[in-house]
């Protein structure tokens, strides 16, 4: 699922001598004669036109700017927590779509939940070169991940249907939920600090957030919708429990024959 991408710009193998120089990293006697005229007359031209050229500005608002730069920094706004970034990305939605179309990028924008989540674009709409035209790396989850995330949409669906506005699930609720599947997880009993990993990591995802005051307790956010389709989800559910099942009793049998 693409939302699970990481979107880039985060690490970098390296920066070109132009940043460098940009940067003031260039000793100055590394910078031709000409490069320095160079920059004076523009500094003088951009001077002259009285402050800041159409380049510098952008063609975007600052507060939708800024919203942009949080979106593709962290994939995902909510506005319970970043509520001036979510109202500029709904104020400028049409350009700042633009933008992100710009990069074979797209925007799920979902007002009523709150939520705006960086998308890559459909895979009809990329160019035959994944290489240039995806900014998105992908990553598979592992299938602990995998299960972990489908117990998390089953109690979401189960307590939205129950008419909760926010949806709260315990660390031990969790782990009895993960139980049944144990079996293909190649463990005869629950790992905490697994548990704990997994969970930081759906923390970081933004599937989850924190309760304040509380470690062990979790609100699961609206972006779980978009990451396991709800009809999908029993589908899911049933062949990992047949799954399991079916491995829980190749173990018994084979340690009833030892």
């Amino acid at each position: 699922m693409s939302f699970f991408d990481k979107p880039l710009g985060e690490e970098s193998s390296g920066q070109p001598d132009l940043f460098d120089l940009l940067q003031g990293r260039t000793e100055p006697a590394e910078v031709s004669s000409a490069q320095q005229t160079d920059e004076y007359l523009a500094f003088d031209e951009k001077s002259e036109a009285g402050g800041e050229t159409e380049a510098d500005s952008g063609r975007l608002p600052p507060e939708a700017r800024r919203a942009l730069v949080g979106l593709l920094r962290h994939g995902v706004i909510m506005a319970d927590n970043k509520r001036l970034q979510f109202e500029a990305l709904c104020r400028y939605r049409a350009p700042v779509e633009a933008h992100l179309a710009d990069m074979y990028l797209r925007l799920l924008l979902d007002e009523h939940a709150g939520l705006a989540i960086l998308l890559q674009q459909e895979a009809e709409e990329l160019d035959e070169d994944d290489e240039v035209s995806s900014l998105i790396v992908r990553r598979t989850l592992t299938l602990y991940d995998t299960l972990l995330l489908l117990v998390l949409r089953k109690h979401y669906q189960e307590r939205q249907n129950a008419g909760e506005q926010r949806v709260i699930i315990d660390i031990d609720r969790v782990d009895v939920a993960l139980r049944p599947f144990l079996p293909l997880t190649n463990s005869s009993r629950s790992d905490r600090r697994q548990l704990s990993g997994a969970l930081k990591n759906m923390k970081d995802r933004k599937i989850l957030a924190a309760v304040r005051g509380d470690e062990e307790r979790f609100e699961i956010t609206p972006v779980i919708r978009y990451v396991v389709n709800a009809a999908f989800l029993e589908q899911m559910l049933e062949e990992y429990l047949k799954l399991a099942t079916g491995a829980g009793l190749s173990e018994e049998q084979e340690a009833s024959d030892v």
